[in-house]
């Protein structure tokens, strides 16, 4: 796909150039740092345990995870629509589709190593004499990414709906929240097609119930394949729509 790669490489180096990643780098960074150190001492010196729960099995990493994609992506295409650059890159020997694909793939690079930090805790206790379980380390680190990959597709869909990059982030945020919140809250529900219906969008009990346990479950990223490639779609075809405006 044509300019791909342009985009991609364009958009990492914005994110890496601009103060608001390096914020959301910063502070998600200090919060894992804390956690882990938190739950290692809580735990007796678990690692496996303080590991998983820096990946997943914490409400601070599904607080970051609802927060940080959105506002990654939030002025990826609603500034530039503001701004005209949208115009001039839809304009530019690049399809749609391109231009969506190479934000999104830096964003989710972008939180990739954001999450690769949990290896740096992995070997600075292994450094120490306890080595962790490093499939499970590796399964969490691949959910999170593929959680990320989710979320920065609802921020990229919600920012090609709009001009202003605060709405963007706002409805990105919600509909985040809904997907984290509906299977906790459809367990009230006295509806059994209610509670299985919403557990075909559980996000945290895909995540936890095959990559933090260190099983490859193909079912698994394909619920997340399927969910990112929906959202994505939606936000091409709202760039697509811009075209025509």
């Amino acid at each position: 796909m044509r300019g791909w790669i342009a985009i991609t490489r364009r958009e990492l180096a914005g994110l890496f150039v601009g103060p608001l990643a390096w914020a959301l780098l910063f502070i998600a960074v200090l919060l894992q740092g804390w956690l882990f150190v938190l739950y290692l001492k809580t735990s007796g010196g678990d690692v496996d345990l303080a590991l998983r729960w820096t990946l997943g099995e914490s409400w601070v990493f599904w607080a970051l995870l609802i927060l940080v994609p959105p506002l990654l992506t939030m002025r990826m295409i609603s500034e530039e629509s503001r701004t005209g650059i949208l115009e001039f890159l839809l304009t530019a020997p690049v399809s749609d589709a391109a231009v969506v694909l190479g934000k999104f793939t830096a964003a989710v690079v972008f939180l990739g190593l954001l999450w690769s930090t949990a290896f740096l805790y992995g070997l600075a206790v292994s450094s120490l004499g306890i080595a962790p379980d490093w499939g499970a380390l590796a399964g969490g680190w691949l959910g999170a990414v593929l959680c990320s990959a989710l979320f920065s597709a609802i921020g990229l869909c919600a920012s090609a709906m709009t001009s202003t990059p605060i709405v963007a982030a706002f409805g990105a945020i919600v509909l985040n929240l809904v997907f984290v919140t509906a299977p906790l809250l459809a367990g009230l529900s006295d509806q059994t097609w209610v509670r299985a219906a919403v557990a075909r969008v559980d996000v945290i009990d895909h995540h936890k119930g095959s990559f933090l346990a260190g099983v490859l479950d193909t079912s698994y990223v394909a619920f997340f394949a399927a969910w990112t490639a929906f959202f994505v779609f939606v936000a091409v075809r709202a760039v697509e729509a811009r075209r025509w405006r």
